[in-house]
């Protein structure tokens, strides 16, 4: 691996023999040796001392980069600092030690906090009930997909087999809908950035079982015509599925159900601060109106009847049931439940007021970029965004590509934003700020990609070779992921598909 300053040792070249880094106590049980069948007697690890992978680790650490260590203005994501409250929160004995198999009365507590969770979602988008089951939002979308199918053939509606989508969803929109057995079909967007009202009206029939709507889309735009489109689905039978990953922008402003969705999955993830990104465990819970309540995925958590008799002025009995129609689990046990804790922690640190203020700078951010660099780089649909935007990551007079300016940002201490989506815009570069963002912080940004489009023009060489700051150069992302290499000292490849080993 190449340093800043030149060739760094790896741990392989560090190790000396005999040397570890732990020291183990003293058993406490007889001594057993492993079947040999089980253990390596050679694998090539290295020997060091604690000190030496101690650094080598903390190095690597502070190597990557982080929405703590600097601007993150990945469109479509929400990057923002997380309060580390809600991290405390989640770290509390009582929540972090417990274990979904306990008797319920023994965790009543947490049940109480997953209860009140489902009331707020319900409140804040104005839906009937919420499973808080699905463990992310493209789990939320097929949960969302399924209830949807179910509930057209409790009604004996079999030839609702497609769904409509327009061409600026997630690719996770598409993917669900053929995984809960549907046909996608494809509706485009109109001049301003909507779905083309006339095309959903020429789709709307028998067919149809639902359309899936991103509100704000991918584009960052509000859908100026969302009461008609809804009215059509309604009007053929079909029902609306709303994509909740960009409720950021509409949380305590006004209510998906006042637009007509029928189902919807929130991403707790990134409207209610809960750690996005790196693969770790999100949460989509699913809220529906109420003729689809029945049909949720269980265990939801309900009050207990008979401890409101029992006791009237005590504290209400919490337990687990299954609603009448439900589809099943979608998750085991009850989703991810730390994920539920740091939303909970949000929401109740922020109350209604907090949670409309962030949904207010989020959108004011995110103009405010739009505007100052709007002359800079092409704006496709330069109209009012709401959290988010979507430029073009082209310089007039040179011919450096998206790309090139994002590797090139990274140099100036930023990381990139969201490159070539959503798909229908050429040279894609989608922003977006957060509401976590100070002004000064959006300056520096903006002034960080005016040097770059001069640079495009005087040097485009400097940004087609980007980053130049960084531990490791451009790499050839085509081969990095045909040809992985999954440790430090890569294992020499056998020369002929005879002499690979056996998986």
């Amino acid at each position: 691996m190449n340093s800043p300053t030149g060739t760094e040792p790896t741990l392989y070249d560090k190790s000396v023999s005999g040397r570890t880094g732990v020291d183990l106590p003293a058993l406490d049980v007889p001594a057993a040796s492993l079947p040999d069948g089980l253990r390596r007697h050679d694998n090539g690890l290295p020997e060091l001392s604690q000190l030496d992978v101690m650094r080598h680790y903390l190095r690597l650490s502070q190597r990557n980069f982080g929405v703590d260590s600097g601007f993150y203005p990945l469109g479509s994501c929400t990057m923002k600092y997380n309060p580390k409250t809600s991290e405390a929160m989640a770290r509390l004995d009582g929540f972090a030690h417990s274990h979904p198999l306990q008797d319920p009365d023994t965790v009543q507590a947490n049940l109480g906090l997953m209860y009140r969770l489902q009331e707020w979602l319900t409140e804040i988008g104005g839906f009937a009930a919420v499973s808080l089951q699905p463990a992310a939002g493209a789990h939320g979308e097929l949960t969302g997909l399924l209830m949807m199918r179910a509930y057209h053939r409790a009604r004996g509606d079999e030839g609702r087999t497609q769904i409509l989508i327009p061409d600026s969803a997630h690719g996770t929109n598409p993917a669900s809908t053929s995984m809960a057995g549907y046909t996608v079909l494809q509706i485009p967007s109109d001049d301003r950035g909507n779905i083309d009202l006339e095309a959903v009206r020429a789709a709307c029939d028998g067919s149809v079982a639902g359309i899936m709507l991103t509100n704000p889309n991918t584009l960052g735009l509000f859908e100026e015509q969302i009461d008609e489109v809804t009215e059509l689905v309604h009007g053929c039978g079909g029902l609306v599925y709303g994509d909740g990953a960009n409720m950021n922008a509409l949380t305590g402003i006004i209510r998906p159900t006042e637009l007509g969705i029928d189902i919807m999955h929130y991403n707790l993830h990134k409207t209610f601060s809960t750690p996005h990104g790196g693969g770790g465990p999100g949460s989509g819970p699913v809220a529906v109106s109420q003729a689809l309540a029945e049909y949720l995925p269980g265990p939801i958590v309900a009050v207990d009847p008979t401890s409101e008799t029992e006791d009237p002025e005590g504290s209400p009995r919490y337990r687990l049931v299954d609603p009448s129609r439900s589809i099943g689990r979608v998750c085991t046990f009850h989703g991810n439940f730390a994920m539920l804790v740091r939303a909970y922690t949000y929401i109740r640190m922020h109350g209604a007021d907090g949670l409309r203020n962030n949904a207010l700078h989020a959108v004011l951010n995110a103009n405010y970029l739009r505007v100052k660099l709007g002359n800079t780089y092409p704006v496709p649909y330069d109209r009012v965004t709401m959290h988010e935007f979507v430029c073009q990551g082209r310089v007039e007079g040179s011919s450096v590509r998206a790309l090139d300016i994002s590797k090139r940002l990274i140099d100036y201490g930023f990381h990139p934003p969201t490159n070539y989506f959503p798909l229908i815009v050429s040279e894609a570069l989608m922003i977006e700020p957060t509401e976590t963002e100070s002004r000064e912080t959006l300056d520096a940004f903006v002034d960080a990609l005016e040097r770059i489009a001069v640079e495009a023009v005087d040097d485009p060489t400097l940004l087609e070779t980007a980053p130049h700051s960084t531990p490791v150069g451009r790499l050839d992302e085509v081969q990095a992921a045909r040809r992985l290499v999954l440790c430090q000292r890569p294992v020499a490849q056998p020369a002929t598909e005879a002499e690979r080993p056996a998986p």
